[in-house]
């Protein structure tokens, strides 16, 4: 793979992703809705995207730059349901949860871990 090649990914990953934080930013502008709202809306959108088939060539145009936002938690998750699906009814349920529990329980993990070597404390101005 040349250097061109790595820079060009590079590009498009930061583009995509860029702009999947500036949609989130513009609504977090223009709306009331709350944090958490948001992040449900594009984790669905994730999975709406995914279903109709339109998130996979985004995920294969930007790599990462798709799949790091949580729009990509949709993607993986409605992708584990969809694999699952094909052994049956509760392939289906089960799916999604295999697909995402390496990254939740890395999550878990780390944050377990970084609490054991910092300590939070309320910021005051």
């Amino acid at each position: 793979m040349e250097y061109l090649d790595i820079v060009l990914m590079f590009l498009k990953a930061f583009a995509v992703g860029g702009l999947i934080c500036t949609a989130a930013q513009v609504v977090i502008n223009l709306t009331d809705l709350t944090s958490g709202k948001i992040l449900v809306i594009f984790m669905l959108g994730g999975i709406a995207l995914t279903a109709l088939g339109l998130y996979q060539p985004l995920v294969e145009f930007a790599g990462a730059g798709a799949t790091v936002p949580i729009s990509g938690f949709g993607y993986l998750l409605a992708n584990g349901a969809m694999k699952g699906a094909e052994r049956g009814l509760f392939g289906a349920l089960t799916g999604s949860l295999a697909a995402a529990s390496a990254g939740v329980s890395a999550a878990i993990v780390f944050s377990f871990l970084m609490s054991l070597f910092f300590k939070s404390h309320t910021k005051h101005n």
